[in-house]
């Protein structure tokens, strides 16, 4: 993201306020840029990496993988950074044409299309549970292979359910425990990693 005065200020203060915290660097700044944009410190307790979501998803990132996301949100707030580095396609759930369901909401039948179309693509969650719940299944069912899930939808019914089971997944991940989270977490955590990638596989000029 482009950093204003006003912008460092405020992460400042966030350092200031959370002092030392045994997250690795990388961690760190995933973490800062979500109470950044949400002005919530609960979100320090509450994010939840895998041991090798960071490394996968940068590496990921870099490579140019596909991005699907849930909600057009996720996806208008992430492709700016992505636009301005490694141009990854982004691809968004709810603007997928797919045969009516009835089993399904129009996000989940959505993700579950586009998850088979690109099987180990880095899936962004970030309100839809019935979207993180029909991507889990597809992976506890072993159809696809994500490089990274970022899940981060609020609920307070499902949405932990279903985070708790992509945790069983092995799969490369971040989440947000309980009850908490929102597109807004989402893109910070997107935009924060596209900046974590750029620093080690980028270079000084813009993708174009």
């Amino acid at each position: 993201m482009e950093w204003h005065l006003t912008d460092a200020q405020s992460l400042a203060l966030i350092d200031s306020e959370i002092g030392k915290t045994p997250l690795s660097p990388a961690e760190y700044e995933i973490v800062r840029r979500v109470i950044y944009q949400t002005a919530d410190f609960d979100y320090l307790s509450l994010i939840r990496f895998s041991e090798d979501g960071l490394s996968s998803g940068a590496a990921a990132i870099a490579a140019r993988s596909t991005i699907v996301v849930d909600v057009p949100m996720v996806q208008v707030g992430i492709v700016p950074t992505l636009q301005a580095t490694f141009a990854n396609p982004v691809y968004c759930s709810t603007q997928t044409i797919t045969r009516p369901q009835k089993e399904k909401t129009e996000t989940a039948w959505g993700m579950q299309t586009l998850a088979k179309r690109y099987p180990e693509a880095i899936f962004v969650i970030g309100q839809s549970q019935t979207a993180l719940t029909a991507l889990v299944e597809l992976i506890e069912e072993e159809e696809i292979k994500p490089a990274l899930v970022i899940g981060t939808p609020s609920g307070f019914i499902g949405a932990d359910i279903a985070k708790e089971r992509l945790f069983d997944t092995q799969i490369p991940h971040i989440t947000v425990d309980g009850c908490k989270g929102s597109a807004v977490v989402a893109v910070a955590m997107v935009d924060a990693l596209v900046d974590l990638a750029w620093e080690v596989y980028g270079d000084d000029r813009t993708v174009v």
